[in-house]
């Protein structure tokens, strides 16, 4: 198993994926988010390559993947480096995800 890195960008996502949840569906759904996302970490860290890299390929960003978060309707892109997953971003899978790519890019 690899270890997860996240990049602020990442973090910030979730945050506010977070408090979005807790003000509109209350903290329990909140928490269960949460929850999704330490488990997609930890699943992304046992099987790297098990993601898609279709927007990656897109985008023209080697080694882009991206796995959904189940119940949730958000995506979690990553990149694997030699001794670590490093997590880009965590955005909802409506948002113009090439958009929000290129600003972490750029």
């Amino acid at each position: 198993m690899k270890p997860v890195r996240t990049r602020a960008a990442a973090d910030r996502d979730v945050d506010d994926a977070i408090d979005y949840y807790t003000v509109e569906a209350g903290d329990s759904v909140a928490a269960s988010f949460a929850r999704a996302v330490e488990t997609a970490y930890r699943a992304i860290g046992d099987r790297p390559r098990t993601g898609s890299p279709r927007h990656g390929e897109q985008m023209d960003l080697e080694g882009l993947r991206a796995r959904s978060l189940g119940r949730f309707p958000y995506l979690i892109f990553y990149v694997e480096r030699p001794h670590y997953i490093e997590v880009w971003r965590v955005l909802h899978a409506q948002r113009d995800i090439p958009a929000e790519l290129s600003k972490e890019e750029g």
